[in-house]
């Protein structure tokens, strides 16, 4: 890969830690995006990703009026990746709501996604009071028949799993991040396409992610803990669904997300897995549209 590419992906990093904050949570050094002024929306973010995959979404919430933040959950992003560090869906939750009071975060507005369902699930259980409105972008809620999509599937195995990572380079990852993440790249520059593997991978060369990818939570318990900030809330949701993703589709996952929530209706758009990165000012529209039916 050529210096001046090298330089191109490096210069996106800087500009995302540079339009972000350092703060810490339980003596651990943490990254958000913290962009605008108003009612807060919180964006959890999944895997392989981070807070980058907002940056979009978060900048049109601030032209609308609201403060979009979004957290760099332990081991992901630009946060720290501490070895002892328990990284199971329950205690990235504990340390959200440690995150957001740290924030001075009274009441918030959730968006979800991913693996930042089960934990955006589990956050809004804890505090029910405190949400003003929930928008649920491709994720699951039914953990205990969730499946992975294939390809995230090796991760879970030893040596198998190291192995596959190794194999998530600059090069490789464009491929999957096309046939997985975004029906059209033409508009989202390679750079910050790239930019993904390192904010993945950078000190610790992605043993965090693993050790989240062998922790998923398969419950009874830990679904009801789920179902609790879907069925029967004091704040109104939706469902948002990139109807072309391959890996959570519509068809299992969010015929099940809208049986589980009792959603009359499902918003489907026109993208994959990584609905961010390409359809956002319609995500930023309807989360706004959302917001104003709370009170």
């Amino acid at each position: 890969m050529s210096e001046s590419t090298n330089s191109k992906i490096e210069n996106v990093i800087h500009n995302h830690e540079q339009s972000g904050k350092y703060f810490e949570v339980d003596g651990q050094k943490t990254f958000a995006l913290d962009y605008g002024k108003g009612e807060v929306v919180l964006c959890i973010h999944g895997v392989p990703t981070s807070s980058f995959l907002y940056r979009k979404v978060l900048r049109s919430l601030a032209n609308k009026g609201y403060r979009g933040i979004s957290i760099d959950l332990p081991g992901l992003g630009l946060s720290s990746r501490p070895e002892n560090f328990e990284y199971t869906f329950s205690k990235f939750a504990e340390f959200l709501t440690k995150a957001i009071k740290a924030l001075d975060i009274q009441k918030f507005h959730l968006v979800v996604h991913d693996i930042g369902g089960p934990i955006g699930f589990a956050l809004a259980a804890r505090q029910l009071e405190n949400v003003l409105s929930l928008t649920i972008l491709n994720t699951w809620v039914d953990v205990v028949n969730f499946k992975k999509p294939l390809p995230m599937r090796p991760f879970e195995k030893k040596i198998l799993g190291e192995a596959q990572l190794k194999m998530m380079t600059r090069d490789t990852w464009p491929i999957m991040f096309s046939q997985l993440g975004v029906s059209n790249t033409d508009n989202i520059p390679s750079e910050e396409i790239k930019a993904y593997v390192d904010l993945l991978k950078r000190e610790d060369n992605g043993k965090a992610f693993l050790k989240i990818m062998r922790q998923f939570p398969d419950s009874p318990e830990f679904r009801d803990i789920c179902l609790q900030a879907v069925q029967g809330t004091p704040y109104p949701l939706q469902a948002i669904w990139g109807e072309e993703d391959p890996g959570l589709t519509y068809e299992r996952y969010g015929k099940e997300i809208q049986k589980f929530a009792d959603l009359k209706e499902m918003i489907l758009l026109p993208s994959k897995h990584f609905l961010q990165e390409e359809i956002w000012e319609q995500i930023a529209t309807k989360i706004d549209e959302l917001a104003k039916t709370a009170y």
